[in-house]
């Protein structure tokens, strides 16, 4: 017989099931909360799981989901825990299906494909992404799905456009993992992008096929015409703006242009992202509804908001076409769509469900986007801006005369996005702008209110050849952005570097922020501890003393002013991201300069970097008990000697290094452990 619960069991019980009810009705928007944790577990683990974790994995899944559908909506936890397991599945298949060949080799040869991305390069350059890849001596089952070339030296041949194929004689290799351990892991954004191989050529490209009799490129074709025709119309910076916000082409954009918004705190004005989005939406379901509420005997019998959220819906997945159906965009047309059928539903558009049932269709269609900027960012912004505003309904403000709501509307928003995407902005870009607040102030509105609507208008006035009046429009308002962006930008101060967070503070940031939006009751401010846990965490958060770059030929020390960097030219991108991470604005010339004057950082370990001719040999004469030897070459098996040598292929197996030194402990984190096994995880050769 079953003894009876004891009378703590039962208050437990009861005051469990009193915070449960508490909760009621807002209980969906931790749905996505709990998947996307799922998410983030898979993708935190060092080993793939084998083939028994996974039929484990679809054994207890099955349970929990027997186990959910009998008790259902009384119990929420029960639900939490299938969610947490469907998003670690989710990641895991996903990572599966993507999965194409990665070059296992440095290449340089031929080189064919049709190009299906234009953008430019960290270096200003002009980089193709092509897709039907042949290249010289590799088998079809061996050669990437797309590769990523870089164009350098004279190019005066072709114009490239989507959908033409190439021909060209360039450097490939694997894509790189992270530049430190816990960094920016471009291996795993390359093999979710299937980008198998990365490089440039110095030679001019020759195209072998027109686009034009490239089959199923209908839509780049179009979005290409549009693009050169709103730079014909708009010429300069203006012009290459307002293509990329319309086209998502931001080929023309300068890298001067891209880092003035950046500076201000506009550069999401660029990317088509939830901002365009909804904007433009929002004036075609405007646009539509007025319109036809001038028309009595409609008004009176047709449902005009529905009518106009159709066709708000129809444009949205116009612009996703057109725009080139990036990553950004699917994200954004996804949170547009499930607010339109809202409408069309008669249900309430801007409510926090909307968001969770935006986030749990792009979580479902790409897990990876947990990881990335974009979605944390639009998520925290919508999320927020909902929030509030939904809280200011019964404020004063909500009877107040229109230009004051409309005024007050423009700062509060931008504040609280501002406020809402700045610590994951700073985590994952390393800057904080100063004057974004007054930036955005100036600018957002003319975005809205001057170039979507023009942008909108031009389309169907290009039929009738009037889309040049439309235009002048749209240039004045793309005119002033980048004037705003220019001005601002040049305030001193306008900027400040923060260093890298460990990894537990975006977590915490994120359960902390959703915490404050989602849970109901005074225990809403536990949100506000988890957040300040966050910013001490990160306040304390501990550099590396030294960092060795994953070919072993660039070497970062850390100095009393700064990180001291072993050479001026070469691996940049590697010399850019520790310096971004150590919260540092110099330049990788500015950090190697600090290197004369502090050869060797005052730490308790014995460390010696070796390059060049003859490497190897020295770095074998320099290795003793206890010392770190570090070269770009590959150095033989070292019996009966205990130091701890980094070369060439000790490097390629782990990744980049990371050292840290705090008194007399040593402790040495690489980018990789010597078991860590993932689909997107492979040596340099």
């Amino acid at each position: 017989m079953t003894p009876p619960p004891s009378r703590q069991a039962v208050a437990l019980r009861r005051w469990a099931a009193a915070v449960i009810d508490g909760q009621r009705g807002h209980l969906f928007g931790w749905l996505p909360v709990a998947f996307g944790a799922g998410i983030g577990i898979y993708f935190a683990l060092e080993d793939e799981p084998g083939l028994r974790a996974w039929v484990l994995l679809a054994i207890v899944l099955i349970c929990t989901g027997v186990m959910t559908l009998r008790f259902g909506l009384r119990a929420p936890l029960l639900i939490a825990v299938f969610a947490g397991l469907a998003g670690f599945a989710t990641a895991g298949a996903r990572t599966h299906w993507v999965a194409a060949p990665v070059l296992g080799f440095p290449y340089y040869g031929p080189i064919s494909g049709r190009i299906v991305v234009i953008d430019r390069s960290a270096s200003d350059k002009i980089r193709l992404t092509l897709d039907r890849v042949t290249l010289d001596n590799v088998a079809p089952a061996e050669t990437p799905a797309r590769v990523r070339i870089s164009l350098h030296g004279t190019q005066g041949f072709i114009d490239p456009r989507p959908g033409l194929v190439i021909a060209l004689t360039g450097h490939l290799s694997p894509p790189r993992g992270a530049t430190e351990p816990g960094g920016f892991d471009f291996q795993r954004h390359a093999w979710f992008d299937r980008l198998g191989a990365v490089g440039y050529t110095r030679t001019p490209v020759l195209a072998l096929s027109d686009p034009q009799a490239t089959s199923g490129r209908v839509v780049d074709r179009i979005r290409t015409h549009l693009s050169r025709s709103v730079q014909a119309a708009i010429p300069g910076q203006p012009g290459a703006f307002a293509a990329a916000v319309t086209t998502g082409d931001r080929s023309p954009m300068s890298l001067a242009t891209i880092e003035d918004l950046r500076r201000a705190n506009m550069a999401h004005l660029l990317a088509i992202s939830g901002l365009h989005m909804g904007m433009l939406t929002g004036f075609v379901y405007a646009a539509i509804r007025y319109a036809l509420a001038l028309w009595p005997w409609v008004a009176l019998r047709w449902p005009t908001h529905k009518i106009g959220a159709g066709a708000a819906l129809l444009a949205g997945a116009a612009y996703l076409a057109l725009s080139g159906g990036n990553v950004a965009t699917e994200r954004a047309f996804i949170m547009v769509s499930a607010f339109l059928i809202a409408v069309l539903l008669d249900q309430r558009a801007l409510t926090l469900r909307s968001v969770a049932f935006a986030a749990m269709v792009v979580l479902i269609h790409r897990p990876e986007e947990l990881m990335g900027p974009g979605f944390q960012m639009s998520f925290a912004a919508t999320a927020a801006l909902i929030a509030v505003f939904d809280r200011l309904r019964a404020s004063p403000l909500s009877t107040s005369r229109v230009w004051v709501r409309w005024v007050a509307g423009v700062v509060i928003s931008s504040a609280v996005a501002g406020l809402a995407t700045a610590p994951f902005a700073a985590a994952h870009f390393n800057r904080v702008p100063h004057y974004g607040l007054i930036a955005n102030t100036l600018s957002v509105p003319v975005m809205g209110a001057v170039v979507m609507p023009a942008a909108v208008l031009a389309v169907p006035l290009s039929a009738l050849g009037l889309s040049d009046a439309a235009l002048w429009v749209m240039a004045q308002g793309t005119r002033w952005i980048l004037a705003v962006a220019a001005h601002v930008a040049s305030w001193n101060g306008a900027l400040s570097h923060v260093p890298a967070p460990g990894p537990f503070v975006l977590p915490l940031l994120a359960l902390g922020g959703v915490w404050i939006i989602l849970w109901q009751g005074r225990a809403r401010m536990a949100g506000a501890v988890l957040v300040v846990a966050a910013g001490v965490v990160w306040a304390n958060a501990q550099r590396p003393t030294l960092l060795i770059s994953d070919t072993g030929g660039l070497v970062g020390w850390m100095t009393e002013e700064g990180r001291a960097l072993s050479k001026a030219r070469g691996e940049g991108f590697a010399a850019e991201n520790w310096l971004a991470h150590d919260g540092d604005g110099a330049s990788q010339d500015q950090a190697f300069a600090r290197s004369e004057s502090h050869a060797t950082p005052d730490t308790a370990i014995f460390w010696q970097h070796e390059t060049g001719r003859g490497a190897g040999e020295r770095a074998v004469a320099a290795c003793r008990d206890d010392a770190v030897i570090i070269t770009s070459a590959s150095v033989d098996a070292i019996a009966d000697v205990q130091c701890q040598m980094f070369d060439k292929s000790s490097l390629a197996r782990s990744g980049a290094v990371a050292i840290y030194v705090r008194g007399d402990e040593t402790r040495i984190v690489p980018s990789r452990s010597a078991t860590g096994t993932r689909p997107w995880q492979h040596p340099l050769q």
